[in-house]
C-alpha cells in the first residue's frame, strides 16, 4: 500500500523519527542493554537472542516490509543535536476500510525517561496518523500501574476506555492492561475513570 513512497521522516523540536536502519544496531543494543532493568517490568520477556545483530537485522527487514506493505510504521526516535537513539514508537496493526485504525506502542531508554521526549514523539506520530495516514482511531494499552505511560497517553489526548483481561504476556506472565484510544475529532472530553 505504501510501496513507492519515500522513507518516513517526522521532525519535532528535539527529535527525528525515522525507520530503523542496519547502522543503528550498536546504538539500539547498547540502549536496550543499559535500560534492561527499566524496561523488563513493562515488556514481553526478551528472547535469548534479543540483543544480537541477527535479531536486529530481522527487525530492520520487518520494519521495511511492514512499512512497504502498509501494515505498520516502526520509528526510531533520534535526538536531533547528537543523533543519539532514545527510544521507539511503532504504529502497528494498521487497519483500513471501515476501521481506519492502528495500535501504537512505544518505549524510551532509561537515560531519556521523564524528559518529555515520548510525549513530543507521540504528538507528532498522532498528527501524522490523522493527517498523512488518514487514520481515525489510535489505540494503546499499558499496565494499570504504569503511571508514566498512562500520563503520557493522557497528555497526548488519549482517553481511558477500559480494561483488557490477560491482554499480553509481560515479563513472563499474562497481565491485564488498561486500554486507551485517541480519536480524530474526539468530542468525548476528559475521562477520569480507570
Amino acid at each position: 500500500m505504501f510501496s513507492g513512497r519515500r522513507k518516513v521522516r517526522i521532525e519535532t523540536e528535539r527529535l527525528t523519527l525515522r525507520l530503523p536502519a542496519h547502522s543503528d544496531y550498536r546504538a539500539w543494543a547498547g540502549l536496550r542493554e543499559e535500560s534492561r532493568a527499566f524496561l523488563t517490568p513493562w515488556e514481553p520477556t526478551w528472547s535469548a537472542d534479543h540483543l544480537t545483530r541477527k535479531a536486529f537485522t530481522n527487525r530492520v527487514y520487518w520494519a521495511a516490509r511492514a512499512w512497504s506493505g502498509g501494515t505498520a510504521m516502526p520509528l526510531f526516535l533520534i535526538h536531533r543535536t547528537d543523533q543519539a537513539l532514545i527510544g521507539a514508537v511503532t504504529i502497528d496493526n494498521i487497519r483500513r476500510g471501515p476501521a481506519q485504525a492502528a495500535t501504537i506502542g512505544y518505549w524510551v531508554g532509561a537515560p531519556f525517561a521523564r524528559q518529555g521526549y515520548m510525549a513530543e514523539a507521540l504528538r507528532a506520530v498522532i498528527h501524522h496518523c490523522f493527517t498523512t495516514l488518514d487514520l481515525s482511531r489510535l489505540e494503546s494499552a499499558c499496565l494499570p500501574e504504569n503511571a508514566a505511560s498512562r500520563g503520557v497517553l493522557e497528555k497526548c489526548g488519549y482517553k481511558y476506555e477500559g480494561v483488557a483481561q490477560s491482554y499480553l504476556q509481560i515479563n513472563g506472565r499474562w497481565r491485564n492492561h488498561v486500554l486507551y484510544a485517541n480519536l480524530r475529532g474526539d468530542r468525548r472530553g476528559r475521562t477520569e475513570a480507570g
